[in-house]
Order: C-alpha cells, then structure tokens, then sequence
C-alpha cells in the first residue's frame, strides 16, 4: 500500500483497535451504526475494518426478516454495500468523498441463519483510491451464511471525487 497521510476514518479505527480485542467488534459497530444510520438500525456487526479487508455481519432477527424468515433481501444489499463502502472509506482521502455508483444483487439461494460479508480491494485498487483525484472502484465482496452458502452474488461499483464542487 502507498504511504499517505491516514483519513479520518482509519485513525478512527487505529484508535479502536487499541482497545481490548473482546470491545473492538462492539466499538467499530457502534461507531459504524451512528454514522450509517440504516446499518446501526439493523444491527450490522464490523467485526474487522483495515485497509485490504472489512468482515461484516448481520443477524437473523426479526426486524431484519421477511416473510420466510430469512435476512430480508434489502438487508443482505445493506450489508453487502456497507462491507464495501467502509472499505472504501478506509482508503479515501478526507479531502474527497467515497460515493455508490452502482450496486447489482442477484438472488441466488435462501438464506440460513445470519450473513457474513467480506470485502477486498487489490494493492493496485488502493493505490488508485490514494492517488487519483477522482475515479471508481469495482469492489469484490463475498456474503456467506450460516450454512456456508453465497445466497447473494453482488456487484458494487465506488467511486471518490473532491469534496469542493466546481463552480459553474
């Protein structure tokens, strides 16, 4: 990875993971679930948050459920979204914004029990995020349940641009 200057977010989470290792998952989630308000509202667990990787995870419990009991299909694209969007935030410089360009879910299996989602970015992706003024990111995530099966096959495309708009 590059040598730049750590955004926000990263010393948010350096801070963090000087904490006792059993509080971390608990913190980051907090800090996550103030600042995406729909992630906090549906439990979303961080359980690890670096500058390669993020694992997040969400509960079967009733409030995130449909009507077969499963994770709802809005919420497996929340916590999909959110693994990828927070790893992209990891990388981000503060003087630019990390935006959802697009995201695609295909349905492929009902669920079991809760959902882990993983997220990674390449050494060449990275340096692109730290380096580029603006451009985009496709960013592989993998969601599994419990059962160890991908229900959902994703697709999430970020992109970063300056946080000072042009004026006209």
């Amino acid at each position: 990875m590059s040598k730049t200057k750590a955004n926000r977010l990263t010393r948010v989470v350096n801070l963090i993971d000087k904490a006792p290792a059993g509080w971390r998952t608990g913190l980051l989630s907090l800090v996550f679930g103030k600042s995406v308000k729909f992630a906090g509202t549906a439990k979303v667990r961080v359980h690890q948050l670096t500058h390669e990787r993020s694992e997040l995870s969400i509960a079967n419990r009733k409030k995130v459920q449909n009507h077969i009991q499963g994770v709802h299909a809005a919420a497996m694209a929340l916590l999909a979204e959110s693994a990828t969007g927070f790893l992209v935030g990891m990388n981000v410089p503060d003087d630019k914004l990390p935006l959802m360009k697009s995201l695609k879910v295909d349905y492929l299996k009902r669920t079991t029990g809760g959902l882990k989602a993983v997220a990674s970015l390449t050494p060449e992706q990275i340096h692109a995020i730290h380096t580029q003024d603006k451009g985009e990111v496709l960013v592989k995530v993998v969601v599994t349940d419990e059962a160890g099966i991908e229900p959902i096959a994703c697709e999430m495309l970020w992109a970063w641009v300056s946080k000072q708009r042009k004026s006209a």
